[in-house]
């Protein structure tokens, strides 16, 4: 699983130099690098709401309808082509069975040009398998590619790798309080 002889950088993540985040005498061609790198942080919180809540409708607006995924854990690998595959694979893996809680910290976000850009997230995650009695938690590196298209950006291209993961079996499920899964959550049939 995964590229053993990857490194966790730049280098091993093909991330390139973006554009310097300098001014360029040009207010309003800095001013939109500014809100297009913002446009790009709140895409990014949106995806990892949207995949908690099973938000499909919502994710697949802001996937590349040709988005590709490869996304390594400690017992497992996605490798996925195209918006409908990465959607259906988050509708059978999050639903009233499964909790997930992913945040992204810590952007670096690499403007390419005015339509193209790159960027590196911390992930930490917990995720609760119900049915199993069994719990995830760890950390990830994701790096993306994203893509403006017309006025909104995409993301075109996401990867992530683990730095740890802690799998565990649980004794007994948490007795939960509350479990918002939306419309689109599927049900589960016993």
């Amino acid at each position: 699983m995964g590229d053993n002889n990857r490194v966790l950088n730049k280098t091993g993540m093909g991330i390139t130099a973006g554009l310097p985040l300098k001014t360029t005498g040009d207010v309003q061609k800095d001013l939109q690098r500014l809100m297009d790198i913002e446009a790009i942080k709140q895409l990014k919180n949106a995806y990892f709401r949207c995949i908690d809540t099973c938000n499909l409708e919502e994710l697949a607006s802001i996937l590349h309808p040709d988005v590709k995924a490869h996304l390594v854990g400690g017992n497992y690998e996605w490798d996925l082509e195209g918006r409908d595959q990465y959607l259906a694979n988050i509708k059978a893996s999050f639903h009233r069975e499964a909790i997930g809680h992913h945040n992204g910290h810590m952007p670096e976000i690499q403007m390419l040009s005015e339509t193209e850009a790159t960027g590196i997230w911390y992930l930490s995650d917990n995720m609760w398998h119900l049915n199993h009695k069994h719990f995830t938690t760890g950390t990830a590196l994701y790096w993306d590619r994203y893509l403006k298209v017309g006025d909104s950006w995409t993301i075109r291209e996401t990867n992530y790798e683990r730095v740890y993961e802690i799998n565990q079996i649980l004794d007994e499920n948490p007795e939960l309080g509350s479990h918002y899964l939306g419309v689109h959550g599927p049900e589960v049939t016993a």
